[in-house]
């Protein structure tokens, strides 16, 4: 049996806003003080920052009913993340073994395997969220698509690929996976990274065209130290990056995402002007940057990100003046 949402009419009115839909694990890391793991997967880390950020969430997962599950279970918990029925179904909890560059950059040696269970989440939220290993890996990404071909005109779907080589065929075999589910989709976040992977040899700006092309609605490509890139058919923004001294950059893109799904829900009726754009962009990488100077994916809860924000802009109007 399939993984289905209900119809609308189905939908309890007290529902957490976000769902998100994607691998969970753990993340081994080497450091100077000896293996250290942490909770970790970009839907998992995505799910915690909007936790963080106060809003209610639910995740959709593949665990192992073992000490690492029960780990992440308690992290998501910690947030006020609810794990949803079905995420504890598999074998065991997988992990990614993380070995950090000079300037804290990490790379990733995966042990997973990703299939959902035969459930659903039992209603819609305001947005779905999904990426990562979990649409790319069979036999689960045949499920993330089903769940996305079925949400995507009731509520605002998100989407991050943050693409894995390691884990995935051919270049060719992977943009045609994300080439289809882009179209299921409203706002599409990757790195230049993923769009150079994605896409060799289109400049940023040309790979977001691509994508909007197949009908998202926006597309933000990440760029570290040259800040992002905002675009709709409409408008296009460039975001500066916030410097910030650097521990690991461990689920800062996480970071990024959770706040960029937050500033979307905050939005209201607003459309998605260039004023919007910036103020999600500049949102969204000061996430970013303050989860950058904390080891492993710590991101920040509300209150540290709306004072931070104040004092940035306090500064730009000291500038100004």
């Amino acid at each position: 049996m399939p993984a289905s949402f209900p119809s609308p009419t189905a939908i309890s009115t007290v529902t957490p806003d976000v769902v998100v839909v994607g691998e969970a694990l753990v993340d081994v890391v080497a450091a100077s003080e000896g293996i250290i793991e942490h909770p970790g997967g970009s839907p998992m880390n995505v799910a915690y920052g909007l936790g963080r950020l106060g809003v209610p969430t639910a995740l959709l997962t593949s665990l192992g009913n073992d000490a690492r599950g029960a780990a992440i279970e308690a992290h998501l918990r910690s947030a006020g993340v609810e794990l949803l029925s079905g995420s504890t179904s598999a074998v065991r909890t997988a992990s990614a073994t993380a070995t950090l560059a000079a300037d804290g950059s990490a790379s990733y040696r995966f042990d997973i395997s990703w299939e959902l269970a035969p459930v659903a989440p039992p209603y819609l939220p305001r947005v779905l969220h999904t990426g990562s290993i979990a649409t790319f890996l069979a036999p689960g990404a045949s499920a993330v698509k089903r769940l996305l071909e079925q949400a995507h005109r009731e509520c605002l779907v998100t989407y991050d690929p943050n693409v894995r080589p390691a884990l995935l065929g051919s270049q060719a075999e992977a943009r045609s996976i994300f080439e289809d589910l882009v179209p299921l989709t409203d706002v599409v976040k990757l790195s230049d990274e993923d769009a150079a992977w994605l896409y060799p040899g289109l400049q940023p700006e040309d790979a977001a065209a691509r994508i909007l092309a197949l009908g998202a609605g926006m597309a933000v490509v990440t760029r570290g130290g040259q800040g992002s890139l905002l675009t709709t058919p409409a408008e296009t923004v460039h975001v500066p990056a916030i410097t910030s001294v650097v521990a690991d950059t461990i689920g800062a893109g996480d970071s990024y995402m959770a706040a960029l799904i937050f500033g979307l829900l905050a939005r209201s009726t607003e459309g998605l002007g260039r004023d919007v754009l910036e103020s999600l962009g500049r949102r969204a990488s000061k996430a970013a940057a303050i989860t950058v100077r904390r080891p492993g994916a710590t991101p920040p809860t509300a209150e540290e990100l709306t004072a931070e924000l104040a004092t940035v802009e306090t500064s730009d109007s000291s500038v100004e003046a």
